[in-house]
């Protein structure tokens, strides 16, 4: 390393401890000589100080209230939505399974012409059909509504 570079680095390094206050009387007259022998290193220090100073006037700012009310009503409400859906969903598969399976076996077993099971057991599907169709709709519209943060 030539001495060049270590008067630089020797610089950095007094300028690090200046800035966190940590030098000593002898360093601290180091730090002058190198700071007159130099523009660059006067330039260099000045850039350091005020980045100093404007970090330690920073300040953390904290959100408006209703910043807070959207990200909260947002998290609870997906959180319960979802959970609710996963309720719902399993009940009516389990609900709709039993149900549509002694509705076969009755179906099955009855003693009536083969156009009367044929008319239940289409009635059955359509209604599944027409009830998943539409809840679907109601998930899909429910996302893209463009008014359902507006409050008044």
């Amino acid at each position: 390393m030539t001495a060049p570079e270590r008067n630089d680095e020797r610089l950095q390094q007094l300028m690090m401890a200046t800035l966190d206050d940590e030098l000593s009387d002898g360093d601290r007259r180091e730090f002058e000589e190198l700071l007159q022998r130099g523009e660059g290193a006067r330039a260099e220090w000045e850039r350091m100080r005020r980045v100093q100073e404007v970090t330690q006037t920073m300040s953390y700012r904290a959100p408006a209230d209703r910043i807070w009310q959207e990200y909260w009503g947002s998290v609870y409400s997906r959180i319960e939505r979802g959970l609710s859906w996963i309720l719902i969903s399993i009940g009516a598969i389990v609900l709709l399974s039993y149900g549509g399976w002694q509705i076969v076996n009755e179906l099955i077993a009855a003693e009536m012409p083969a156009a009367v099971k044929g008319g239940v057991f289409a009635l059955l599907v359509g209604f599944v059909i027409l009830l998943v169709s539409v809840m679907r709709e109601k998930v899909f519209m429910q996302r893209r509504n463009p008014y359902k943060d507006v409050t008044k």
